[in-house]
Order: structure tokens, then C-alpha cells, then sequence
């Protein structure tokens, strides 16, 4: 995002006094203006649902402040893991239930809050809902006054649990419309297609998951991320490092432009002989507009059908101003063995293979390396 600088007044200075500057990594004023928005509703129709209800009137508050609380990690960092939905409701209902326990044994109130809110956190780091408005409600069960006494062992469960759960609820159908991803889910780690005992390609170089393991116990810290996610970030450091170091090959300077392609109305034979002919293993296939559509390899290719079209697999596509090392990722998950080059159009512009993509990276090794024997 551009800010306008005043003529007296450099780019550095200004960039003191920005109003907004992301305090959490990946946040973006769009996102928090999201959360803004996402919170606005949530909360205001989690406290009219709840009155809906239950009716309105001093004897049940309609929504409890944890919620407050709750939404901000909701909506503002849904990808935490103190933000998941059993997060959220489990742990604010079994954290009010633990307050309400502590108060009901224990007369002395300044007692019950700490025995309250610390047993909260027992409970909800056993139960696996560790969720830091918990503590809220733990100490809301301990001195929310008569209101609260009155509701004894039902208060976690209405309001705090029939909070949490609309809360969630319409946290769920929010994110839906935005189009974020919400509950987080961790993609699967990198398998070996081959049904091999060996490590997926990918994964043979580099950090592997006891390292991850050795720097956290050696930091001796907890960190409000998933160790999963902690994996594919610094996986992501390494090929961004990568590219910006190398950043100046580009797909257009490696790729293949005389690229061999089929028609969706082809048949299997006919592109079964166009792969083993040019010694290639995928084709691209394109609409009658010429317009990619797909790609089909022999894999596709083995079982009976009467046309390619039924068999046609999602293409893996760059462009050519991409960095030509951006596509390790993609070349090296054991499936994929082109990636297609396209334009804004998706009209085909050439094609990098495995092969491409090796040989720009052996011309990037020190000119000093051994070469390799090949009876070795």
C-alpha cells in the first residue's frame, strides 16, 4: 500500500508516523479491517440470537465480555490454534465451570479467582481447548454477583456455552464468505507417491521434523503457532531465500516454446503415441479456442476410455515473468512432471519439465563443483 509523502517530509520520516503497521507477521490492514467487520457482526448477532432465545431482562446477561475477547482471536487470527472452535467453546465453558467450582468450594473471593482461573488452564490444557479468554471466564463465574449465583452450575453452559457455540457458528459462515481458510487446517505433509520406505524428494535436503523439535526444546519457549505450520513457514523461508538469490532466471528464459499439445476431442491412442513419440510425459490439452484446459500423461492414459476428456487432470500453470526456481515446489511432489506456461489468457506459451528446471538449477552451482561420474 502507497502513502502519499509530503514534499517536506522524506519517505523514511513518514514511515515513522504510519497509522497502521502490521504487529503480528502476515497482517495486512485488509485483514484487519476483515476482523473489524467480522467482529461488528458476529458479536451483535451472537447477543440477539442469545436474547432470541432466552428473552432479555437481568436474570441472564445476554452475552458474556470473554466473547469479546474470543472474537478477536477469531477473526483476527483464526489460523491460531487458541482460535480453533473447540478452542473456543470448550474452552470457555469448561473455564467458566471451573470458576464456578472454585466459588462454590471456596467462600473467600480473592482465593476463588486464582483457584478458579488456575484451574482453568489445567483443565484446558488436559482437554486440549487452550483458549486465553478462558481465564475471563473463569474469573466472570467467581464475581459475576447475583446474576451469575443465581444460574450456579448452568452459567457455563447458558450463556458461555450457547455464546461460544454462535459465536463459532456464524465465525464459520463468515470466513466461508470472505474466503479464508477457517477451522485452519494443516495441509498433509509431503508423501512419497512411489510406496516407497524413502523420504518424499522433497524433504531429503533441508531441516527435517526432529530439527524442528531440537530448536524448540533448545529456545525453551512456547509460540502461539502450530508446529506443523512452524514446518511449511520455514520451508517457505528457504525457497523464497532461494529465489531472491536467483531471482534473475525467469520461466520465460527456461521454457521449452515448441510445446506438443492435444485437443480435449482426441483420442487415447492418438495421445498415448504423441508421449511416447516425443519422450514426454505430459500434454497439455486445449479447448477449441486453444485455451488450456488440463493436461493427461500415461497415468491417465492406462485405464479404458473412449476420449481424453474424461481423464484430463488440473494443470500446474506459472507465467513467464515467474522465477523460474518458484517452481521446486511443484516439480518435486512426485506427480507433477510440467508445469505449464501461460498468459493471461491461458493460451499456451511454452513448458518447463523436471529437466528444465534441473538444468537452470545445475547452472547456478559454483563452476568449481566435481562433476558427477556417470558409472558412478
Amino acid at each position: 500500500m502507497q502513502y502519499p509523502v509530503s514534499p517536506k517530509v522524506g519517505p523514511s520520516r513518514f514511515r515513522r508516523f504510519r497509522l497502521f503497521s502490521p504487529i503480528l507477521a502476515g497482517a495486512t490492514l485488509r485483514e484487519r479491517l476483515i476482523a473489524c467487520l467480522g467482529a461488528l457482526v458476529a458479536i451483535g448477532l451472537t447477543g440477539v440470537i442469545s436474547g432470541y432465545l432466552f428473552g432479555q431482562g437481568p436474570h441472564l446477561p445476554l452475552i458474556v465480555a470473554p466473547m469479546g475477547a474470543s472474537a478477536v482471536l477469531l477473526f483476527a487470527v483464526p489460523a491460531s490454534p487458541l482460535a480453533q472452535p473447540w478452542s473456543i467453546i470448550g474452552g470457555n465453558t469448561i473455564s467458566a465451570l471451573m470458576g464456578i467450582i472454585a466459588a462454590y468450594f471456596i467462600r473467600d473471593p480473592i482465593i476463588a479467582t486464582g483457584v478458579g482461573v488456575s484451574l482453568a488452564i489445567g483443565a484446558m490444557s488436559f482437554t486440549r481447548c487452550l483458549h486465553p479468554p478462558g481465564g475471563a471466564a473463569a474469573l466472570t463465574a467467581v464475581l459475576g454477583g447475583p446474576v451469575v449465583a443465581g444460574w450456579g452450575f448452568l452459567f457455563p453452559f447458558v450463556p458461555v456455552a450457547l455464546n461460544s457455540c454462535i459465536l463459532v457458528g456464524l465465525g464459520l459462515l463468515f470466513h466461508k464468505l470472505s474466503r479464508r481458510n477457517y477451522p485452519h487446517v494443516v495441509p498433509k505433509a509431503a508423501e512419497n507417491t512411489h510406496r516407497t520406505i524413502d523420504l518424499p524428494s522433497a524433504v531429503r535436503v533441508g531441516f527435517r521434523e526432529e530439527d524442528v523439535d531440537a530448536a524448540l526444546a533448545a529456545l525453551d519457549e512456547t509460540f502461539d503457532i502450530d508446529r506443523a505450520d512452524l514446518g511449511r513457514l520455514l520451508q517457505q523461508v528457504e525457497l523464497q531465500a532461494a529465489i531472491r538469490s536467483n531471482g534473475k532466471i525467469n520461466c520465460a528464459d527456461i521454457m521449452s516454446r515448441d510445446v506438443i499439445a492435444v485437443s480435449e476431442a482426441a483420442e487415447p491412442e492418438a495421445a498415448r503415441q504423441l508421449l511416447l513419440k516425443h519422450n514426454i510425459r505430459t500434454l497439455p490439452v486445449k479447448d477449441p479456442e486453444g485455451r488450456l484446459i488440463g493436461s493427461i500423461g500415461l497415468r491417465e492414459l492406462s485405464t479404458s476410455i473412449d476420449t481424453i476428456a474424461g481423464a484430463i487432470s488440473k494443470p500446474a500453470v506459472a507465467r513467464p515473468s515467474d522465477a523460474a526456481l518458484s517452481l521446486l515446489p511443484v516439480l518435486t511432489d512426485g506427480r507433477t512432471h510440467a508445469v505449464i506456461i501461460v498468459d493471461d489468457d491461458y493460451r499456451i506459451l511454452g513448458l518447463i519439465s523436471q529437466t528444465d528446471l534441473l538444468s537452470a538449477v545445475a547452472r547456478l552451482l559454483p563452476n568449481d563443483s566435481a562433476p558427477i561420474s556417470a558409472a558412478a
